[in-house]
């Protein structure tokens, strides 16, 4: 079962179109030995229609004055640590600037997190929220390697992930526990069976890396770089290992760069926890009743007794598969990640105590990356190997039990969710690389660096600890007192005006600055 909150807000898109109608009724190859790949000419056309691995769809849609997106294939070395061998294909996709030519800065590279969500995608489905900053960037992202159209990692085909979705992520005896043990080792296997090429060369600082390489096939002397969630953690990393190469940077929903993997799943427990607790106290403090209990103690206590009675009895979800308790915590977590969702949590909710799981099942497969014609992006593939090819600690299930407590005590709800999700690179064919990513980056121009006091996946406190971590005169913290997963694409005017004053004027925030 994947980490909900090693996932991404890039699933949010989809989820909204998928709610709504429901209620409503690039390749690899090999290298040229002489051929200098930062000098490569990328080949800009208009984009294709997503790939299954990117999520499936319709191509974009034409940006609001006409124009069309445009998409390239990047060559890359397979290994990094052998520059002159095999290429990977990265796909980029970008909307070139659209104010005056001698106002623009040069490219705005974006990175939405995850590990393991497309880019490509994801720009185009949020762009119009980024208008602004096109007037003076072209916007551009792209499918990490391991991801979407850039040589993607595969395990599971479509009907076996149905089947390794409807398991028990939350064992309660013996036999469940072999069971869970068992599907997690088969899923690592497929891994391996399918993509072993690839594995070991999806690490965080190969991207990093490729990143760096973007930056100079682009024509940008800095990257310039807005980095969500996990972006974050990539855009530390590319500080650290390119100082000198950091231009104009903010870091938005930070993942905090001090913490094991255990550390931050139970960090995120109470993340989730804190989030669900907000969702549960707006509800009953509606002018209208809650629908879904009469006060914020008896909201989760009936969300408890629901996922006990699922774990006994499944209820319909979306045919022919039903509501499982593992498919509705992860349809909980998925709504926790946007403010806006908390009405699709409140309706999911209100159907799933008449036995109509529809909707939390629509949730769940957002974050497993489910699109309604039941074929799955690449995402929990790819976020599996990024993290297990990043993260040094494997625990086994002895251990896991060990700590059950302790997550219980961080969240009765989400605790032993994350808890037994730890196991998921206990038998990874890759070694990890650390602990920890390293994103000391003295010397880099200043990163500003936002936290959110409600975010339920990347908890407010990452942000200090990823100022601290990047170095004196580095990180800029600003934070933000709102709700959900990230806070520029709150709207908030004051985090909007911030962002804007520095990438678009150059202007540095003032630190500890503080919006609500």
């Amino acid at each position: 079962m994947p980490n909900p909150s090693r996932l991404r807000a890039a699933a949010l898109t989809a989820t909204a179109a998928a709610l709504s109608a429901l209620l409503a009724g690039c390749g690899g190859g090999s290298q040229e030995d002489d051929e200098d790949l930062s000098g490569q000419k990328l080949h800009w056309k208009n984009c294709p229609a997503p790939s299954e691995a990117e999520g499936g769809g319709a191509a974009p849609s034409p940006l609001p004055d006409g124009d069309e997106w445009q998409c390239a294939t990047m060559k890359a070395p397979l290994d990094w640590d052998d520059p002159e061998g095999d290429t990977i294909g990265l796909a980029l996709i970008r909307a070139e600037a659209d104010g005056a030519a001698d106002r623009r800065i040069g490219s705005l590279v974006f990175n939405f997190g995850g590990p393991g969500g497309s880019g490509v995608t994801t720009l185009p489905a949020f762009g119009q929220d980024y208008a602004k900053l096109r007037t003076r960037y072209d916007l551009v992202s792209f499918d990490p390697r391991g991801v979407g159209r850039s040589d993607p990692v595969e395990c599971l085909d479509d009907k076996q992930l149905d089947t390794y979705f409807q398991q028990d992520a939350t064992p309660d005896d013996r036999a469940e526990r072999t069971e869970f043990v068992d599907n997690t080792e088969e899923f690592n296997a497929a891994c391996e069976k399918h993509s072993k090429k690839i594995l070991p060369h999806v690490r965080t600082t190969d991207a990093a890396r490729d990143m760096d390489l973007m930056r100079q096939v682009l024509g940008d002397e800095k990257l310039h770089y807005f980095g969500i969630s996990y972006g974050t953690e990539l855009g530390g990393v590319y500080a650290h290992l390119f100082p000198r190469h950091v231009g104009r940077a903010v870091f938005d929903a930070v993942v905090d760069p001090t913490q094991t993997a255990e550390q931050g799943s139970l960090g995120q427990a109470k993340g989730f926890q804190l989030a669900l607790d907000n969702f549960a106290e707006d509800c009953v403090s509606k002018v209208e009743d809650c629908p879904v209990g009469d006060t914020a103690e008896d909201v989760e206590a009936r969300i408890a007794r629901l996922l006990k009675d699922l774990d006994r009895k499944p209820i319909p979800g979306v045919f022919p598969r039903e509501l499982t308790e593992t498919a509705a915590t992860g349809g909980i977590a998925q709504a926790l990640y946007s403010k806006d969702f908390w009405e699709y949590l409140t309706e999911g909710l209100e159907q799933a105590y008449d036995g109509d799981g529809r909707v939390l099942m629509v949730l769940s497969d957002a974050l497993n990356g489910r699109n309604e014609d039941g074929e799955y992006s690449n995402i929990t593939a790819a976020n599996v190997a990024i993290n297990c090819a990043d993260d040094k600690p494997r625990y086994d299930p002895a251990y896991v039990e060990d700590k059950l407590p302790e997550f219980r005590d961080a969240s009765p709800l989400f605790g032993d969710y994350l808890a037994w999700s730890m196991l998921s690179c206990t038998d990874w064919p890759v070694a990890g690389a650390a602990d920890h990513p390293d994103v000391h980056a003295p010397g880099a121009a200043p990163i500003l660096v936002i936290g959110n006091t409600g975010d339920p996946a990347t908890p407010y406190e990452g942000a200090g600890k990823m100022v601290d971590a990047l170095g004196k005169g580095v990180g800029v913290e600003l934070t933000y007192k709102g709700q959900g997963h990230g806070a520029y694409d709150s709207k908030n005017r004051c985090v909007q005006d911030a962002v804007h004053g520095y990438l678009l004027d150059g202007k540095v925030p003032a630190a500890k600055t503080l919006c609500s």
